[in-house]
């Protein structure tokens, strides 16, 4: 029996099984004829990180992307980190958590189909990978068919989470799961900075409340980063728990609602509702918060 519309009052599905790993925007249907006979890959339904037993997972920075564009807030190539910074983070830490970032830049410039821009970050995405250690999944192969279908936003981020993908398996084959967990957490870190300046831009029920769902999320990388016991990640974690102390203070009101079936169809469907509140106080505090972090890791040297 097939489980629909799981209502909440956001507008939008408050938790993705989907890890930041694989990057899509909901179910792109590319054409033979561009992608070279492209499998009809749903990239958005891919496993989450495990780490010790317990699976982690985060929205994915295109559903952010995707609801952001879809508000009518336009383009602002600003917002983003610079691809030519790439070359200033020499440790696995600081590059892992830009890659992250880098990834979530890419699509968010796929997504509003800025051609220019993904040539970009696609090299700083290929950049960074190759000094992580997962060139494979970047391959001139792979380069290749990215580069030849850029023009075709969901042609190449069918793309782009393929490679995704495959970097995530080396990463977990090898295990190498802290590099996972920090690639993750810099592009949850970003899909927030997009939904925070996209708000202060144009504020919308959808995205303020695609802020005020993430606690969850933010618990899940908070206790993911700390699992690997990273010396570098130490002033990391002090600042994602600050940030959810300003998340306890937001409140969720769950509304049952006894759930429909229609059995001619063999679907039930899910009628409850949550309530999310949140302050105009709050948000200015996480959106502090946020760029507290993320200016840290974009702009350190090492």
């Amino acid at each position: 029996m097939n489980i629909k519309n799981f209502k909440l009052n956001t507008k939008v599905i408050a938790l993705s099984l989907a890890s930041m790993l694989i990057y899509s925007c909901g179910d792109p249907k590319p054409s033979d004829e561009t992608t070279d006979d492209l499998p009809d890959t749903d990239t958005v339904k891919a496993v989450a990180l495990n780490v010790g037993g317990k699976l982690f997972s985060v929205p994915s920075p295109m559903q952010t992307a995707l609801l952001i564009q879809k508000s009518g807030v336009a383009y602002d190539k600003s917002i983003l980190n610079a691809g030519n910074k790439n070359g200033q983070y020499s440790s696995d830490y600081s590059r892992s958590l830009n890659l992250g970032i880098y990834g979530a830049d890419l699509g968010y410039v796929s997504m509003y189909n800025q051609t220019q821009d993904a040539i970009g970050y696609l090299g700083a995405v290929k950049t960074l990978a190759d000094k992580i250690g997962v060139s494979s999944a970047f391959d001139q192969t792979t380069m290749k068919r990215i580069s030849d279908n850029i023009s075709n936003k969901d042609s190449m981020l069918v793309l782009v989470g393929i490679a995704y993908r495959a970097s995530d398996a080396y990463l977990k084959t090898n295990k190498r799961t802290e590099i996972s967990s920090l690639i993750l957490t810099g592009g949850w870190i970003e899909s927030m900075n997009f939904s925070i300046l996209a708000y202060n831009k144009k504020p919308t029920d959808e995205i303020k409340y695609r802020i005020a769902e993430q606690k969850q999320a933010l618990l899940s990388i908070i206790e993911l980063i700390k699992s690997h016991n990273l010396p570098d990640a130490a002033e990391l974690s002090k600042q994602l728990d600050e940030l959810a102390v300003i998340y306890q203070s937001i409140t969720a009101k769950y509304n049952f609602v006894e759930p429909t079936t229609d059995e001619t169809k063999k679907t039930t469907y899910i009628n409850s509702t949550t309530e999310i509140t949140i302050s105009k106080e709050q948000i200015e505090q996480i959106s502090a918060k946020i760029t507290a972090i993320r200016d840290a890791i974009i702009n350190t040297k090492s």
